[in-house]
């Protein structure tokens, strides 16, 4: 059997270490990752072995020639452009015989015992074994389904966290029948996972998962690099080591010197010819290349050297790794995380924050503190994208600096001469960052059309309405003062989507960012009216029959916000007998604790019951949220509020569709099936819901947390639009707000959230899958288990942060209880 080794990766994200060399020869413990595959293989008895080359493919050629030195007969097969993981395996299928073979990646460190995945493949009679392993965080990777068998029921690619319910993932190794190539076409781009596999499973053909105990690391980041580093020398996966094991965990290669007066604490790897000298300080998990000098006093602690670095007097490094032929000087500083390419000279005294990425063949001048990284990448965040958008404290996490980076990816995601808009809320901070991203905007040929400060609802409408390509829009943190939010807009005005998302945050963390030319410089360009057309729209577009026959009085408080430059026009226009407070823009405070929206919500119920208003309501600061006050001056929560909502518009409708997150009472299915509404469950993330509401025969949306999108007139989260057709709605009822809460039955839905470290998430998904056992599931987002007579429970890990939130739902509170504390046991020790 021949053996297949695709070594034609770029490794992007591993850039500027894989500038100028492909992924495969990046050295792990002295010897690039591509050849602890070929001795693996070797070691399996594989003689014979194919090479799939195409990036720097000369390389690879002149590193390993025919395979003399690994003791291996080698041939390559070259691809003139990226074919694709099945593509370039079609390239090489005249160097295969028409007999089984094994395709591996060559630039993934393993030690998965391949024998025993031949010989399950044989087993089985299997047309293609995929090895599988588990990993902490399945996100980048696809997950496969197998059933007990082992014969694979479903491939996932890439999930995002709420579709993760195991954490088995492909490995990219696979043993094949040679007649699966017939399903590859020739010289074209074709994947094993997104292409050949799903059309054979659809077919029925016999494709198993081979869940193998040994190591693997797909080494697709700097951190996996660093990762891969460390685990080779604790002995975690077997591969060779180059050099003797003089001490405990200490190797040192043939040639090397290292002075008796060298502090050396394993483990640790020091290659050929290295020169150590007296008094450095070589810690833990730290790799010196071949032909290093490390002179005295230095100190490196968890730091991977390539070949021919010289490290100067007094150097610190720290967690970071250096390419080849970089001269570090005296008493230069470099921390976590940051790469250094080839060639580079970092200067006397110079500095490198945690995470600087240093391009090939760049000078850092002596004496520089440099914080960003030097030219074309550096390092990305494990999620940028928050729930809110990219949220952080102000002049700290989000800087000008930054939103300078974030705007040019934008718009480097965006045609050149494109259009978009920015807009803020009341603050200062958001006024002053505002201008760091229309600057950057225009530098990258965008033009910008500055809506200033106005409510959210509005920027969306005046964004999706007009012939804009997206918005930017920054808002203060709701309940966090000292932090900021920076919203980017598509064109209708919606959050971006979670691919769009995706694609902005690879610029960003690669900061190719276009420029444009002296004359391609952007147009910044103030539009009239914005406020009466969205003013004007809205009334045209809602249905507001009734309302003044009505004669309704109402309270309602902006809370300092945006929303105060909409609501005077819009109720002069409606001639209600209002009473508004906090009708104002509150620059010092532009958003409140908890506290103070309590203390915010009782003012406005007591001015509701002494006035005898029909209702109250508040908005949010930036106006996309409402809360809601009865008649009473009761506080009607946001739960209930989405029933009450929902129960006037579905009674008035009689037909269509609502949009609801998968986290919202199944009282609201009671509710819609009273009326003949249907309901359409959505994941929980804003993207998701607005996608949904695009529906021509939705007529509601909601989130459960005070947001609604009104279909009729913009499909986007609006609270001044939500506040406007809820007007109607009750003038026509003709019922009060505790009126049609009574109606309402009561739900018993609980939630709480349990820490859960992230490397643990795939596992507690994992563990909550096999306990639902033959439960019915639900995976619309996260995992909903259906206990039949009790209820249901919803497991959804948080996104941004190392949490693991459960909402329960059961007959009665008890129930509900049990349900919670059934399930939380679950999380709680998948996640120990």
């Amino acid at each position: 059997m021949k053996a297949v080794v695709m070594a034609g990766g770029e490794g992007t994200r591993l850039r500027p270490m894989t500038a100028n060399q492909p992924k495969p020869m990046l050295p792990v413990v002295n010897r690039p990752i591509m050849e602890h595959v070929l001795r693996l293989v070797k070691r399996h008895g594989f003689t014979e072995t194919v090479v799939t080359v195409q990036f720097l493919a000369s390389l690879v050629r002149n590193y390993f020639g025919d395979g003399e030195d690994v003791g291996m007969s080698l041939q390559y097969a070259t691809e003139e452009m990226p074919l694709g993981t099945a593509g370039s395996v079609r390239n090489a299928r005249d160097a295969l015989r028409d007999e089984p073979f094994l395709v591996i990646s060559g630039d993934a460190l393993t030690d998965i015992d391949l024998s025993e995945l031949v010989k399950f493949h044989k087993r089985n009679g299997a047309l293609v074994t995929v090895a599988l392993s588990r990993v902490p965080n399945p996100l980048e990777f696809g997950i496969v389904i197998t059933g007990e068998d082992g014969r694979i029921q479903r491939f996932l690619e890439k999930p995002t966290w709420g579709q993760v319910f195991s954490d088995t993932v492909n490995t990219g190794i696979y043993v094949m029948e040679p007649e699966v190539l017939d399903e590859v076409p020739a010289d074209q781009i074709c994947d094993w996972s997104g292409d050949v596999f799903p059309r054979l499973l659809e077919r029925g053909a016999p494709l198993y998962g081979w869940v193998g105990d040994g190591y693997w690391e797909d080494v697709g980041t700097h951190e996996s690099y660093l990762k891969a580093q460390a685990d080779v020398m604790s002995g975690r996966v077997a591969v060779d080591i180059d050099g003797f094991e003089v001490s405990p965990g200490v190797w040192i290669a043939e040639g090397a010197e290292v002075d008796p007066d060298a502090m050396l604490t394993g483990p640790l790897v020091i290659g050929e010819y290295a020169k150590i000298e007296a008094g450095a300080t070589l810690r833990e998990y730290t790799v010196i290349g071949s032909n290093v000098v490390v002179k005295e006093g230095a100190f490196l602690h968890r730091a991977v050297l390539h070949s021919n670095v010289y490290v100067g007097q007094g150097v610190t490094l720290r967690g970071c790794v250096i390419g080849k032929k970089t001269d570090i000087m005296a008493s230069a500083r470099i921390e976590e995380n940051a790469v250094v390419g080839d060639e580079c000279m970092i200067e006397s005294e110079a500095y490198l924050s945690a995470g600087v990425k240093v391009y090939p063949f760049k000078t850092i001048e002596a004496g520089a503190v440099v914080n960003t990284s030097v030219i074309w990448e550096s390092r990305g965040q494990r999620a940028l994208f928050g729930s809110r958008g990219v949220s952080g404290l102000i002049n700290v996490e989000i800087t000008p600096e930054l939103c300078v980076r974030l705007a040019s990816a934008y718009a480097s995601t965006l045609k050149k001469g494109s259009t978009v808009t920015t807009s803020r809320d009341a603050s200062r901070a958001a006024r002053t960052l505002k201008r760091a991203v229309q600057a950057a905007l225009n530098a990258s040929a965008i033009n910008v059309v500055d809506l200033e400060a106005q409510p959210l609802p509005v920027a969306r409408f005046e964004t999706g309405r007009s012939n804009y390509s997206g918005g930017i829009a920054l808002r203060t943190t709701p309940g966090d003062s000292q932090s900021i939010d920076i919203v980017f807009l598509d064109e209708r005005g919606a959050d971006l989507s979670q691919a769009a998302r995706r694609k902005l945050e690879r610029v960003f963390s690669r900061q190719e960012f276009r420029r444009a030319f002296p004359g391609e410089i952007a147009e910044l360009s103030y539009p009239p009216r914005i406020i009466e057309s969205y003013t004007r729209e809205l009334l045209r577009c809602v249905d507001m029959t009734g309302v003044r026959e009505a004669d309704l009085k109402l309270v309602a408080d902006c809370a300092g916000g945006t929303a105060a430059l909409v609501l005077p026009g819009l109720l002069g226009k409606l001639r209600l007998d209002v009473l508004t407070v906090n009708n104002r823009l509150d620059e010092i405070s532009p958003t409140e604790t908890l506290a103070q929206q309590r203390a915010g919500m009782q003012r406005v119920g007591e001015l509701v019951s002494s006035s005898r208003a029909a209702f109250g309501v508040r908005f949010d600061p930036v106006g996309e949220r409402i809360a809601l006050l009865d008649e009473k001056g009761e506080v009607v929560s946001d739960d209930r509020a989405l029933l009450v909502v929902l129960d006037l518009v579905a009674a008035e409708r009689k037909s269509g569709r609502v949009a609801l997150p998968v986290t919202t009472t199944r009282v609201a299915e009671q509710v819609c099936r009273f009326h003949g509404v249907r309901v359409d469950w959505t994941a929980t993330s804003m993207d998701a819901l607005t996608e949904a509401a695009e529906a021509d025969d939705v007529i509601l949306a909601a989130d459960g947390r005070g947001g609604f999108i009104v279909p009729e007139f913009c499909r986007t989260m609006d609270g001044i639009a939500a506040f406007t057709r809820l007007l109607g709605l009750v003038a026509r009822a003709r019922l009060t707000l505790s009126q049609i809460d009574a109606r309402i039955p009561e739900a018993n839905l609980l939630r709480v959230s349990m820490p859960t470290p992230w490397a643990a998430k795939g596992g507690v998904m994992r563990a909550v899958v096999e306990a639902a056992g033959d439960r019915p599931l639900d995976t619309t987002d996260g995992v909903r288990v259906v206990e039949e007579g009790r209820g249901w429970v919803l497991v959804l890990p948080d996104p941004a942060g190392a949490l693991t939130h459960l909402w329960a739902e059961g007959t009665d509170d008890d129930a509900a209880q049990s349900l919670i504390d059934e399930w939380g046991a679950v999380v709680e020790r998948a996640g120990s």
